[in-house]
């Protein structure tokens, strides 16, 4: 996988966000990403399902449930990076349409 690669399977705001709640909370399984994000439960199946097939996220049965995590500690680094510098570059891009 390429960098552009990998920004695609990551830039959308529904998968940054599931990546930003893993990188805290390092495991969640699909109920606890529907609780803290507000969604619903097939939009998350969705997202864990495209960050699975793209190598970032991996799964892991825990009874009945999935448990999610980032599959290495490279790409939870970067994850922690990019929410990092969009707090202290808050004014990266102002226009909302530049970057759709």
């Amino acid at each position: 996988m390429n960098g552009v690669t990998l920004l695609r399977c990551i830039c959308d705001d529904t998968r940054f966000e599931i990546l930003e709640l893993l990188e805290k909370k390092r495991e969640l399984c699909v109920g606890d990403f529907v609780s803290i994000m507000k969604k619903d439960q097939p939009l998350i199946s969705h997202h864990l399902r495209t960050l699975r097939r793209c190598g970032i996220v991996r799964s892991e049965a825990a009874g009945k449930k999935m448990v999610y995590r980032i599959s290495n500690r490279q790409l939870s680094d970067l994850i922690a990076s990019v929410t990092q510098a969009s707090r202290e570059i808050p004014v990266l891009c102002g226009d909302k349409s530049c970057c759709c």
